[in-house]
């Protein structure tokens, strides 16, 4: 193996490329985006993640990875692109297919193909083998064939991608070997071979289990808010058993993973993943539960102001792909009673398509600080620095993130709103 063409820069893809090239290999990356093509090919990227602007500036500068709008012959192609869902909730894989056409002029026998895009299953077997085989292509004896999702944390993707034990499912046992031997190559972690159904369920179960669990921890704080309980005071309690290990509530879920593969499940399975589709409307109605919070907040001032912090799905990272925060900012937008300010560190103008503010220009004044993600920007929001400036120092924290003195502010934690009260 000497070359890798990886298609897709995003995310996933240009820390997979960056990892590859700081390995020793040569590699093209492939993206339809002239813009981050161009970026790239000067050692810049276009998103955050921790240490990778430092490792991409060094590969492109040796010579190792290097950007381009159009595929080229490889030993080895990796396909890294999204895969979002229609309205109606079924796996959009286009993504996926046009990539797959894309590379298939520059594919030679004894090539290996692996897709770590995320799929539902059987869409190796159902949908990529067979593009490829009809182009005269044996994916049994020509081709080697094989699906590896993605399984890593944003904020971690360097050291994931190395140390994380990765799955290889094959169409054929030679190309579960052939993809893994791959990976092997710079994983520290374990390398598992598999089928390529198996695979693909193995990824789709880990971010379900996690939805299905953020899900249960989401109702206990409808219920808890109803009996006059503190959630997060059960939970911690309850995660001292040594079997139990609840997740913690918040505004919903998020992100192109724990927000978006149960669906790729429920869509080949309706009659059997009622839990499965259950877990995925209640953590859907988190956004409108915290928007009705607010509401109550607020309920008695003329256009209150509502700082709004933070914008993506999780903490530290600039991605909001699914985020509920957006959710919850389109909510208290188009009600039209509020003056928003919203202020996120990490996300940069130009993703979206409304004013940011700074920290001082959406506090000052504010009625309701409504914390919707867990920056440690956040966490570290000294009392002193809302009491001063807010109109009325009023704290919705829906990722029960702060450590303010209670006793100068008034906090409100999304596990713990039984005794909310009109300002």
């Amino acid at each position: 193996m000497k070359k890798i063409c990886v298609i897709g820069l995003g995310y996933i893809g240009l820390p997979t490329a960056a990892v590859f090239a700081k390995a020793g290999y040569d590699i093209v990356g492939v993206d339809v985006n002239e813009r981050v093509v161009s970026s790239l090919n000067k050692g810049e990227i276009h998103i955050e993640e921790v240490g990778l602007p430092e490792v991409v500036k060094e590969v492109v500068e040796n010579g190792k990875l290097r950007a381009s709008v159009t595929p080229e012959e490889a030993d080895v192609f990796i396909i890294a692109v999204p895969t979002p869902i229609h309205e109606d909730t079924t796996a959009n894989i286009d993504y996926v297919v046009d990539a797959t056409k894309a590379i298939i002029p520059y594919l030679q026998k004894g090539n290996v193909v692996i897709v770590e895009s995320t799929i539902p299953p059987r869409t190796m077997d159902d949908v990529v083998a067979p593009l490829i085989e009809e182009k005269g292509l044996d994916t049994g004896y020509d081709i080697y064939l094989a699906h590896c999702p993605e399984r890593v944390l944003p904020g971690r993707i360097l050291i994931e991608l190395v140390e994380n034990t990765r799955i290889v499912g094959g169409t054929t046992p030679e190309a579960a070997k052939k993809a893994a031997d791959v990976y092997r190559a710079v994983v520290t972690g374990d390398v598992v071979e598999t089928e390529a159904v198996t695979a693909e369920m193995s990824k789709l179960m880990e971010n379900t289990f996690r939805d299905v669990n953020i899900a249960l921890a989401n109702e206990l704080v409808k219920i808890s808010q109803r009996l006059d309980v503190n959630a997060h005071k059960v939970i911690e309690l309850a995660n001292k058993h040594p079997r139990v290990n609840i997740h913690q509530p918040g505004p919903g879920v998020g992100g192109h993973c724990l927000a978006v593969d149960p669906y790729f499940i429920v869509e080949k399975a309706v009659e059997e993943s009622p839990l499965i589709s259950t877990a995925r409307k209640i953590n859907n109605s988190m956004p409108s539960f915290v928007v009705q919070q607010v509401q109550h907040l607020t309920s008695e001032l003329e256009k209150p102001v509502v700082a709004v912090f933070g914008l993506t799905y999780k903490g530290n990272i600039d991605d909001i792909r699914e985020s509920p925060a957006i959710e919850v900012l389109e909510m208290l937008q188009h009600s039209n009673r509020y003056e928003l300010r919203i202020h996120d560190p990490h996300v940069r103008a130009d993703q979206v398509s409304f004013s940011l503010q700074s920290f001082e220009e959406a506090i000052t004044g504010a009625n309701v600080l409504l914390i919707l993600t867990d920056h440690n920007e956040f966490k570290s929001i000294q009392t002193e620095d809302i009491v001063n400036k807010m109109k009325t120092p009023v704290v919705l924290d829906t990722r029960n993130c702060t450590n303010l003195d209670e006793s100068k502010a008034t906090v409100y934690k999304i596990g713990n709103l039984s005794t909310i009260k009109v300002i």
